[in-house]
């Protein structure tokens, strides 16, 4: 069978663009709207998506809180409750959800998600992220942000934890730096075998734990080669692990803006652009450069040289790499990444944008994508029933369900 691309819904109250919430067809009370959330996760299944996913911070995304009121991801439900309840409006589609191994415990959490994967007949995927906000740390009690490296060494205990009690390993317990587990889980195995892992770690240190646990990659690169390098570091770190390269999705985000038309599909992405104020922009790029102070800077000016930063070192990499190669002031830069945080953003018909995608999938940068529509219901209803044919037409990606799992949908080997 010709190989296929994975395709993810990215699931986000309004959209993803940062000023999606102030669109005139935009609903801003849909991050709280169960019926919203119904609609969009039974457009990708229509479409055949292998998954839907939500992403998750346990606190406000900007420190400003009048800012934080501005943007499209102010407000939404804890997302394991919600796709509990979509788990019983869908029946094929994936459901992937964000979890903290920096503020949740493993046995609680492998308890969680193996709950959501039995109610869906096997359709869960847990996302495992590490926190990067000192916003985060402050609501748990904790004294600030811990540094990258032992935020990272808690990860791989805490996956190791949570695969073992998964598979039933916990019979023997787990006594560890962090963790200590007595317990089996009250729960039978997975109908896939697991929960499939996800991970989204860039840095190094990142990499390896992906290559070690993870099923599915998400990333964020914006130009081929950026998405090719990466694609094959991961995969020639698979073998260390005792692992194959197809062992592992990678699927790279993508902010697409569809029209019949170019000169439509453009003219949508500007009017989206006019709609971000300039405090917010760059109120969003401090967060994810780990600076508190960017406004003392001109903002017609370049950005200035900045220390490693102890969060999203991978996120403040690629985003002082785009401000150097292409010569962007803070202005544009902010403009920039309000559009989709850093991700790949095309705009255009059908047709350009298949072409893309099926560019960076067939030049072995991607295994599929995590599609981040510019807002919802909208560009969601756009890419399904304009893009979707296009690749279908191509061979690329499927017209029904091989299976029932999402392990079986991603081509992904049930554990032992």
């Amino acid at each position: 069978m010709t190989r296929q691309m994975k395709l993810g819904a990215f699931l986000w109250a309004t959209g993803h663009h940062i000023a999606a919430w102030r669109h005139p067809k935009a609903d801003v009370t849909a991050g709280i709207d169960i019926d919203h959330y119904i609609q969009l996760a039974r457009t990708a299944e229509a479409a055949k998506f292998d998954m839907v996913f939500c992403e998750d911070a346990a606190g406000l995304r900007e420190a400003n809180v009048a800012i934080a009121s501005q943007t499209s991801r102010s407000i939404g439900f804890e997302p394991i409750s919600l796709l509990s309840a979509l788990a019983v409006q869908t029946s094929r589609i994936g459901l992937v959800s964000t979890a903290s191994t920096s503020y949740n415990e493993p046995y609680g959490l492998a308890r969680t998600f193996l709950s959501l994967d039995q109610l869906s007949g096997g359709r869960a995927g847990w996302n495992l992220v590490t926190s990067a906000s000192p916003i985060e740390a402050a609501n748990f009690g904790s004294t600030g942000l811990k540094p990258h490296a032992d935020r990272y060494e808690r990860a791989r205990e805490f996956a190791k934890v949570v695969t073992g009690l998964w598979h039933g390993e916990s019979f023997r317990g787990h006594d560890g730096q962090s963790f200590s587990v007595r317990d089996p889980l009250d729960l039978p195995r997975s109908p896939q075998g697991a929960p499939v892992m996800v991970q989204a770690g860039a840095s190094d240190v990142g990499r390896d734990l992906a290559a070690r646990t993870a099923d599915v990659v998400f990333t964020a690169a914006q130009t081929f080669e950026e998405a090719k390098a990466f694609y094959d570091d991961l995969k020639s770190r698979m073998a260390t692990y005792g692992r194959e390269p197809d062992d592992i999705k990678i699927m790279p985000g993508v902010a697409p803006v569809v029209a019949e038309t170019e000169a439509e599909a453009r003219e949508k992405f500007e009017e989206l652009q006019e709609l971000i104020p300039d405090d917010v922009g760059v109120a969003l790029l401090s967060g994810y450069l780990s600076i508190s102070d960017l406004w003392r800077y001109p903002i017609d000016g370049p950005l200035p040289e900045l220390p490693e930063s102890e969060g999203m070192k991978s996120r403040q990499a690629l985003v002082i790499e785009q401000s150097r190669r292409d010569g962007l002031s803070i202005r544009q830069l902010a403009r920039h990444f309000a559009g989709a945080r850093g991700h790949w953003r095309i705009a255009g018909t059908a047709v350009q944008i298949a072409d893309e995608l099926q560019a960076r999938f067939e030049g072995g940068a991607a295994d599929g994508f995590n599609v981040m529509p510019a807002y919802f219901p909208g560009e969601l209803d756009a890419f399904a029933t304009l893009v979707v044919p296009e690749l279908q037409r191509r061979g690329l990606f499927r017209k029904e369900y091989e299976g029932a799992t999402l392990r079986e949908h991603l081509g992904l080997k049930r554990p032992g």
